[in-house]
């Protein structure tokens, strides 16, 4: 799978975990030069506490477009250390 925005390729990896219809990519296959720290949070009633990045491209910003769970529940385990995107990033099979 590959994630896509802004025409370059931020993430890709064959080994995406899909929970709720979103493809979790595991943090060593995310491109650390297009992801800055968001302050935001969401809180997931069974996965927990969602941390996010901003998405960066050739000096285009997209708030909040990747979420990780830093600390997921026991349920989520399985995506501990894993990424997802939305607001426009396209995950899309490599």
């Amino acid at each position: 799978m590959k994630a896509i925005w802004n025409g370059t390729v931020i993430a890709q990896s064959d080994e995406t975990v899909v929970v709720e219809g979103n493809h979790y990519f595991p943090r060593e296959s995310i491109d650390p030069q297009y992801f800055a720290p968001s302050d935001n949070r969401s809180v997931c009633h069974w996965k927990g506490t969602a941390n996010y990045f901003h998405v960066e491209v050739d000096g285009k910003r997209n708030p909040n477009a990747a979420w990780y769970y830093a600390t997921p529940s026991e349920a989520a385990a399985e995506i501990r250390d894993h990424v997802a995107f939305w607001h426009g990033v396209d995950v899309v099979a490599a």
